[in-house]
């Protein structure tokens, strides 16, 4: 397949008369043949569209010295938060020059850390990435995940931390699984999708049910504990008191914001007995609220709920009578901050428990009487930023250590002593100059007069002149933007640029209520927010329309998918990463029947009218004006189907007005990798390859 001049250069792409009438709604789909990736029509089209790409970007001035850039403000590598188990020390580290992390452990009574697990060494390719670990209660055994080329299916193996040894595995069907370990590393209950050819076709991707492990037994002898009979897209989690005890079991339809909650003595019953036949009982049920639990050394049941608290709050109660009557706060809710977390600090003097807030999102830490509640102070934090965790010895003790970032500073471990010292446990490996930063967090108002925030990163501390501005958004499933070291992001504003966040609703920034009001029938709010953003940043005299750049992946893409279709005018050029833009058909692949609690599903007269009215794919009008647009897409990405972006990029290539030569559509690519965890130098080039398409597009003159 060929470039078609009279199609504006662009490839063929057969358009056909397909309508379909979806209860009484006729709903045109004339792309519906690039869904085949496999087809010889699709490979043609797609061979075609890396053609013009390839062109395109190599005529991208400073590109090279771009993409150089950012591979030395990543050179900073990574440095995890330590998990123990008792005096051995687990943690994962990316040096400069690492394409990966690894897992490392420091033995007690050593100075230095020894790796685990090297993705690298294990596939040079660098295509293999450790999806999750979790160390047994004492530290003997590892269980760990790797998958291959970004598919996410995660294999699950153990292996002994003093020799390295393989001792169980593989297990496959995986992805997503939690491990929760009993007492003496013989045993674990974890989650596992069910044999493909036991489950209807297609929904392989579902099914999950909680299983027993014996360690070293095969996975076809494991036994069911939890989950026949509950929705196929039913996620599970487990875990286990630090006594053996007490197993909770957590149970929640795709991605909805509630969950049911179970707990079980598994002292009952008859020795190992109970292990396989645990005597679950509600803690919660179907009720509308997200809730999660842990039995403490105290004896007490600590139960984190957003439940009549939308930024959350902290209970306590007796696990042998867990119902949410007997609930009793402990950290009562905040009117303006966001409970994300916390850590008891039970060996201290004085038992503290530590609270992680954070307040239109920048983190704070409270410091709180164990027994009572009772605030009794903070803990002071480097700056402005976000925390990423706090993670304290599950035997107790007196000491927490947690992530700190911000704009410039990458992820660096601090440690929390209960006497109130704070200070620097480990810094990233690497040491890079970042840029001077001037960030500053904005308020503005959405077209319904709600009071969104957003973050604006430049060189200048106020707007000096309108400058190439980057636009940036996310705003669904709960997810909040918090300020966080980002390379892309330094080497935009280091060029002199300026790049700005919101925190739209759809994610937590505020709490649940945020959440919510950018769910189903309230998606425009979203769109709204951004909308508003970018007009914010044009009034204060940052920008211009002409200099506006947007951009989003996943969820994101979907954003600045919409806000492309319903504004063209106020956009020049958008990045639309791994997005989701067919919203009629978008349960019928990847991982989308899991969404429907967040967006709807077209098998609802109602809720098909909602996404029809702003699903992307829908809504491109020949003859209008678009922006410049790159989709960047990967061919191992099993939660979000490439046909979405397949399918835009045709209809935007047949529909715009605008030049290929000034406002091109273009397609990128990728194979081996996925939605997520990628080498460091994919991340480089695809960072370098989207920045570079910006500052064409918006006037940002390059080194």
């Amino acid at each position: 397949m060929t470039a078609d001049p009279d199609q504006g250069g662009y490839p063929d792409a057969e358009r056909l008369d397909l309508t379909e009438d979806l209860g009484g709604v006729e709903v045109s789909d004339p792309y519906r043949w690039l869904e085949d990736a496999g087809s010889v029509a699709t490979q043609d089209w797609l061979g075609a569209q890396d053609e013009l790409f390839r062109a395109y970007g190599a005529g991208l001035p400073g590109i090279e010295r771009l993409a150089e850039r950012i591979g030395e403000l990543m050179g900073t590598g990574h440095i995890g938060v330590p998990v123990w188990r008792g005096m051995r020390q687990f943690f994962t580290r990316r040096r400069p020059g690492q394409e990966h992390g690894t897992l490392l452990t420091v033995d007690p009574g050593a100075d230095e850390a020894r790796v685990l697990i090297d993705p690298a060494a294990i596939d040079p390719s660098g295509k293999t990435t450790l999806d999750s670990w979790q160390p047994d209660k004492e530290g003997r055994l590892l269980a760990y995940q790797l998958s291959e080329g970004g598919s996410e299916e995660s294999v699950l193996r153990v292996l002994d931390v003093e020799t390295g040894e393989l001792v169980d595995g593989p297990i496959d069907r995986c992805r997503y699984t939690s491990v929760a370990w009993l007492p003496g590393g013989k045993a674990f209950y974890y989650t596992r999708r069910l044999p493909p050819d036991t489950v209807p076709t297609g929904e392989d991707q579902y099914h999950r049910r909680v299983y027993l492990h014996r360690v070293g037994s095969p996975a076809d002898d494991d036994v069911l504990i939890f989950g026949d009979g509950r929705d196929k897209t039913t996620y599970y989690s487990a875990s286990v008191s630090l006594d053996g005890r007490w197993l909770m079991i957590s149970a929640a339809r795709g991605t909805e914001p509630r969950n049911d909650l179970w707990i079980a003595d598994l002292s009952d019953g008859d020795g190992d007995g109970s292990l396989a036949t645990p005597a679950l009982r509600a803690v919660q049920e179907g009720v509308d609220a997200r809730t999660g639990a842990r039995v403490g050394r105290d004896g007490r049941l600590y139960v984190f709920t957003d439940l009549d608290a939308p930024r959350g709050r902290l209970a306590v109660t007796d696990p042998a009578t867990p119902g949410v009557e007997t609930w009793r706060d402990l950290v009562p809710s905040d009117p303006e901050a966001v409970l994300e977390g916390y850590a008891i600090l039970d060996g201290a003097a004085s038992p503290q428990l530590l609270a992680l807030w954070t307040r239109h999102a920048i983190s704070e830490i409270s410091v709180h009487d164990l027994a009572t509640g009772a605030r009794t102070g903070s803990v002071p934090l480097p700056g402005p930023g976000t925390v990423g965790g706090i993670s304290a010895r599950p035997e107790g003790g007196h000491e927490a250590w947690f992530a700190y970032t911000d704009n410039t500073t990458p992820a660096t471990i601090m440690h929390y002593d209960a006497g109130g010292e704070v200070r620097v446990w480990a810094r990233a490996p690497g040491s890079v100059q970042a840029p001077a930063v001037h960030a500053q967090q904005v308020a503005y108002e959405s077209a319904d007069g709600t009071t969104v925030r957003m973050l604006v990163m430049s060189s200048a501390a106020e707007p000096d002149r309108p400058r190439p501005t980057v636009l940036y958004g996310y705003g669904g499933f709960g997810i909040s933007l918090t300020p966080g070291y980002s390379a892309t992001t330094l080497a935009w504003v280091e060029a002199g640029g300026v790049y700005a966040i919101a925190g739209l609703r759809g994610g937590s920034e505020e709490g649940e209520d945020w959440h919510r009001a950018g769910m189903l029938d309230r998606r425009q709010n979203v769109f709204d927010d951004f909308h508003a953003a970018a007009e914010k940043l044009i009034a204060d005299g940052w920008t211009t329309r002409e200099q506006l750049g947007i951009y989003g992946g996943s969820n994101g893409g979907l954003l600045v998918g919409a806000a492309l279709t319903q504004r063209p005018d106020l956009y020049a050029a958008v990045v639309c990463s791994a997005p989701l833009l067919d919203m009629v058909r978008y349960e019928k692949f990847g991982l989308g029947e899991t969404w429907n609690s967040e967006y709807g599903t077209a098998a609802d007269p109602e809720q098909l009218g909602w996404l029809l009215s702003y699903s992307p794919y829908h809504h491109v009008a020949p003859g209008r004006r678009y922006p410049s647009v790159l989709f960047t897409v990967f061919d191992n990405d099993t939660r979000v189907d490439p046909l979405h972006a397949r399918k835009m990029c045709a209809a935007l290539q047949w529909a715009t007005s605008g030049p290929l030569a000034e406002r091109p559509v273009l397609l990128r690519r990728e194979a081996d990798v996925g939605h997520s965890s990628r080498a460091v130098s994919r991340s480089v080039a695809l960072s370098a390859d989207l920045l570079a398409f910006l500052a064409a597009h918006t006037g940002l003159a390059l080194p």
